[in-house]
């Protein structure tokens, strides 16, 4: 994913309504008008959100007559995925860099960063 695709996925995802848009994607897809119930902003409103979404490449949008669907492309998901997994090693090295700070105090008992993200989850 090139940094340009990823700058406009994450972009898109910064709004809280689109994020909600693509959780409920993610379950299957839906039609403009249901994506729209949950929220009370305007059919014009949604319709921008889509737009910002299908332009960043996670979803696309089909006409079938009158009703238009929209579903996930669930690539462009992967594909986050994958560069923000990118990034763990770099993580890794460094909470492991504090990790032996830490334990080089002695007023200070050491946690590992593995065992803290797994509480999070």
């Amino acid at each position: 994913m090139d940094t340009d695709r990823i700058d406009d996925v994450l972009s898109a995802l910064a709004d809280p309504i689109r994020r909600r848009i693509v959780e409920r994607l993610g379950k299957g897809e839906a039609t403009v008008t249901d994506l729209s119930a949950p929220f009370d902003v305007s059919g014009p409103a949604i319709s921008r959100h889509l737009g910002i979404l299908e332009r960043a490449g996670l979803i696309t949008r089909e006409r079938h007559g009158t009703w238009r669907t929209c579903r996930l492309r669930p690539e462009a998901v992967v594909d986050l995925g994958a560069w923000l997994g990118g990034l763990q090693p770099v993580w890794d090295s460094r909470f492991d860099s504090l990790e032996a700070v830490l334990a080089a105090r002695t007023d200070v008992t050491p946690v590992t960063h593995h065992h803290h993200i797994q509480e999070q989850s």
